[in-house]
């Protein structure tokens, strides 16, 4: 009897792929909102429940942890079982878990709740990414297309989290910033049965058929370990145990998940997939994008709040710009121009983009409007970020087996996910460093407001730094000319 999801998509469903794009694209909107969102909602939540700053962080921690040790995982998963039924899974486990922390009375159950969040959402971003791929796998153009919407709302999620975040707290409740992710859920799970086909079915080779679960315990205990280090790094400070024996341990135990898999008959992730020039490339234009955008999300958001006094509402809506103009350049970014000149001019432009709308925000001071002296930045911002998702994401997946496509989806969201806890570890350094080296030397009234602005510059450039680099590690690494963006039809041994 054949199985019905892994029947062969009919005319039907061919003629529906774009309905799928949309649903799978609604899944990555709740997957990357919620890294955002739930910020928003955090002090309220800390102040009705009754837990301390500590705990307040390790419900950033809890759910970083989890999510970013198992995307890997949970890639292979999708490739062993199926990435539908990985996808309905990681879809009602997601809602269920945020049901939970809706409900949360305590700080355990809301700890466990977020921690279920990040189990479930990394068998859920892999798979939905994967589905994407074998679904636009053997028309370039289309596939461009596909890769254009789908990096459009996988940079702009952050900016929608802080709005819908500020709207949902100010005016329902911290919970509703959980709750909201079961109807998105709900509407994903229907309009995956209605519309959604895995047309790369379940890989039937034996490769696919087996798990390096050793690999994965390796992997797993790897990132976990500098994702735990880096957050600690935030708190503690870089000279504590806390964080450097994570970070060391976690180093450690990927030097020996890379030796695992030199030598495993069926790896995890199969070193093929990584290094590959332009996927290489492309993973890395994902975590340097990664990285500096916590430098525009994360303290832009603080100076409209502490220097000119917006409102976390407010401050959600002046970053509504950045997701249409994010929209615009992963539209030209993956349908106009990576067809036609391949990805080594598009990403390292947009890495120079993002790195002189940092440039523009060197020069903010607490007299700054917003029309005129953050506007044009959050723009710019925006278009650099289109160019890099928009072309990045479909190069990462591109030209690997159906057998593989989860693992080559889920390293894409791991490193966005190392790469945010790298920015966020490294500009919480910078940050802290500047204000203590400004205040050392000045006092008066204003002496916080300033040091707090000295700061925000000092993670500016630093960011600058980032961005530039990787536009010349990028231009360096990435092949001359068009690429094949189709499939192989077998795996890479």
């Amino acid at each position: 009897m054949t199985d019905p999801v892994l029947s062969p998509p009919d005319r039907r469903t061919d003629k529906s792929r774009w309905v799928a794009l949309l649903v799978l694209s609604l899944v990555q909107l709740m997957d990357v909102l919620d890294g955002t969102i739930i910020n928003i909602a955090l002090p309220s939540a800390q102040a009705e429940l009754g837990f301390t700053q500590d705990n307040r962080e390790w419900l950033v921690t809890g759910y970083a942890l989890t999510y970013g040790s198992l995307l890997l995982f949970g890639g292979r998963l999708a490739d062993r079982f199926g990435r539908l039924r990985l996808l309905f899974v990681g879809l009602t486990g997601f809602a269920v878990s945020s049901a939970v922390g809706g409900a949360a009375t305590s700080f355990e159950m809301l700890l466990s709740a977020r921690i279920g969040q990040g189990l479930f959402a990394a068998a859920l971003a892999p798979a939905a990414l994967s589905l994407v791929s074998v679904t636009f796998a053997n028309n370039p153009s289309e596939r461009g297309k596909a890769f254009a919407v789908f990096g459009a709302v996988s940079g702009m999620g952050g900016a929608i989290g802080l709005t819908a975040g500020g709207v949902l707290t100010d005016q329902l409740s911290w919970r509703w910033c959980l709750y909201i992710n079961v109807a998105i859920a709900a509407v994903a799970v229907l309009g995956t049965l209605l519309f959604v086909r895995d047309r790369g079915g379940v890989p039937g080779d034996s490769s696919s058929r087996s798990i390096d679960f050793a690999g994965a315990v390796l992997i797993a205990g790897g990132l976990g370990g500098i994702v735990f280090g880096l957050g600690n790094s935030a708190v503690d400070g870089w000279e504590a145990p806390a964080t450097w024996l994570p970070v060391l341990g976690g180093g450690l135990l990927i030097a020996a998940f890379v030796a695992r898999e030199m030598r495993a008959e069926h790896p995890l992730m199969p070193l093929s997939v990584i290094l590959d020039r332009n996927r290489g490339a492309a993973y890395l234009g994902i975590a340097i994008s990664g990285v500096g955008s916590f430098a525009v999300f994360l303290y832009l958001s603080y100076f409209l709040q502490q220097a000119l006094g917006y409102s976390a509402t407010a401050a959600g809506f002046a970053f509504l710009p950045f997701a249409g103009a994010l929209v615009i350049g992963a539209g030209i970014s993956g349908s106009a121009l990576l067809p036609r000149f391949g990805p080594r001019p598009i990403i390292p432009a947009g890495c120079l983009a993002s790195a002189a709308s940092l440039l523009l925000l060197t020069r903010i001071n607490l007299d700054t409007e917003y029309v005129t002296g953050v506007l044009p930045a959050i723009l710019l911002a925006g278009f650099g970020t289109g160019l890099i998702f928009g072309s990045a994401q479909n190069v990462a997946t591109s030209g690997v087996a159906s057998s593989r496509s989860g693992v080559a989806s889920a390293l894409v969201n791991t490193m966005q996910q190392v790469g945010g806890a790298i920015g966020l570890a490294l500009f919480t350094y910078v940050s802290a460093t500047a204000t203590d080296r400004y205040l050392s030397g000045h006092g008066g009234q204003q002496a916080q407001a300033l040091a707090a602005l000295a700061s925000y510059h000092a993670v500016f450039w630093v960011a600058i730094g980032v961005f530039v680099v990787g536009a010349v590690i990028t231009a360096a690494t990435f092949r001359s000319g068009t690429i094949d963006l189709n499939e192989e039809a077998a795996p890479a041994h």
